[in-house]
């Protein structure tokens, strides 16, 4: 009887249309042969097979890694573009800074002990103005001016 293995997660599962290929697959093997193959036969006659070869390989090779790289589900150029965002456009060093609550908590206390001793000095000060009796004149105080 035939085994079929089934993957456990289907998500990652992807549609073939020829020979076991995606139609990404196929799309980025067909550029890179478009590539390639011309160039290899444009400049073999100057620069001679080997070199002819190594270019054809150099031109086809990023067509190649388009096709078949692929990290955390996202194809390589989204990765790539995520390399180039955290590379040049975002700040260099990005420090891990808290903030400290109590220092607030304490600032605003002392705040208030302020106004607490303030409040007290303006009522001792207003009490001892208005709460203070008048000088009274007695006999002993007449007889001595």
């Amino acid at each position: 009887m035939a085994f079929v293995s089934i993957p456990k997660d289907l998500t990652k599962v992807k549609t073939k249309v020829v020979l076991n290929l995606t139609k990404r697959q196929l799309l980025c093997f067909g550029a890179a042969a478009a590539i390639g193959v011309p160039t290899y036969f444009l400049t073999r006659g100057v620069l001679g097979n080997m070199f002819a070869v190594v270019l054809m390989i150099a031109l086809m090779l990023p067509a190649f890694l388009m096709a078949m790289y692929e990290k955390d589900g996202q194809p390589a150029e989204k990765v790539l573009l995520h390399i180039l965002r955290a590379k040049w456009y975002a700040k260099g060093r990005r420090p891990y800074k808290t903030e400290n609550l109590y220092q607030y908590i304490e600032k605003e206390g002392n705040i208030a002990r302020k106004d607490q001793k303030q409040t007290a000095k303006v009522l001792t000060q207003s009490a001892g103005r208005a709460g203070a009796p008048a000088k009274k004149r007695g006999a002993g105080q007449a007889s001595k001016s």
